[in-house]
């Protein structure tokens, strides 16, 4: 399966007997799932069924879902009928307020009716129960469309990291090369630094070779060089296999940085070769840095 995006956006709206509702689905990236539902109060018990359906289908991203309901007032909805318990209340609050004061005074019946909560109106029990129903089915084909939307920005991350892949690739070639010409220079600038500093006087076969070899250690890069070669190889498998590509892409790409960071460390101080290689470390990381941009928003 191709690696999908975390970026996308889905809308879907049905009409039914009970109303005309519309779900959206909007989603970024983020390190797990994320998921902030806003339903209209009638359909809170519809809340954790949907739940379950997105968690079903998604694994990681910021997602927002709303869901906006026009009831249809032929769907045979209940009359409206007033929250009694609230409404006693009301008016034992009310006159215990105004014998307090010593106030002559009668609650209003038509200001009570107008709290918020007052006045409640329930549709039956199966015409809510059929509007979920819908909503369930409506979320799955806002899925399915989300789904289509954050493949294709998926495609288009997989080109575009593929790209910088092959160039790292190609970057680690270019500096094997050099390395495998750096030992002769090594010798040649060791020799020419003793014999500035010893004003002619015969240089120990031995304690040169020695030398050379201390300073080929320490410069020595091909151990990095092989794990950057074979990471970017691991890159080109991972996002081709199926699963959770991000979060191992991530730690896959904290390696790579490591190991550029590390031939930065070694190439200072050898001459031409060692600018050479400090550029070409440089462009790596350089490319490392712009497939960690891309690798932020794949799932």
């Amino acid at each position: 399966m191709p690696i999908r995006s975390m970026t996308g956006f889905a809308r879907v709206s049905r009409s039914t007997p009970q109303g005309e509702f519309t779900l959206s689905l909007k989603s970024v990236n983020h390190k797990g799932l994320d998921l902030h539902l806003h339903l209209p109060v009638e359909l809170d018990s519809v809340e954790p069924a949907l739940r379950s359906v997105l968690r079903k289908r998604l694994t990681r991203g910021h997602v927002q879902v709303m869901v906006h309901l026009k009831r249809n007032p032929l769907s045979g909805a209940a009359a409206a009928t007033i929250n009694e318990p609230m409404l006693r209340a009301w008016i034992e609050s009310f006159r215990a307020a105004a014998s307090l004061l010593g106030l002559n005074a009668e609650p209003d019946l038509n200001q009570a009716l107008k709290l918020p909560g007052m006045m409640e109106s329930r549709a039956p029990e199966s015409s809510t129960e059929d509007l979920e129903a819908e909503i369930l089915s409506a979320a799955a084909e806002a899925l399915a469309e989300l789904d289509v939307f954050r493949m294709c920005e998926g495609a288009a991350i997989e080109v575009e990291i593929r790209e910088r892949t092959a160039s790292i690739s190609d970057i680690v070639a270019r500096m094997e090369d050099i390395r495998s010409r750096a030992l002769p220079h090594f010798q040649t600038r060791l020799r020419d630094r003793l014999a500035e500093l010893l004003a002619g006087a015969a240089i120990d076969p031995a304690r040169l070779a020695q030398e050379v070899a201390m300073l080929a250690e320490k410069s020595d890069i091909s151990e990095e060089l092989l794990r950057l070669k074979t990471h970017a190889l691991q890159t080109e498998a991972l996002i081709a296999a199926e699963g959770e590509t991000g979060k191992k892409l991530d730690f896959l790409l904290q390696e790579m940085n490591r190991e550029t960071n590390t031939i930065l460390s070694k190439t200072g101080g050898i001459g031409e070769m060692g600018l050479a290689l400090t550029d070409l470390g440089l462009a790596a990381k350089a490319e490392i840095d712009r497939i960690r941009e891309q690798s932020l928003n794949i799932e």
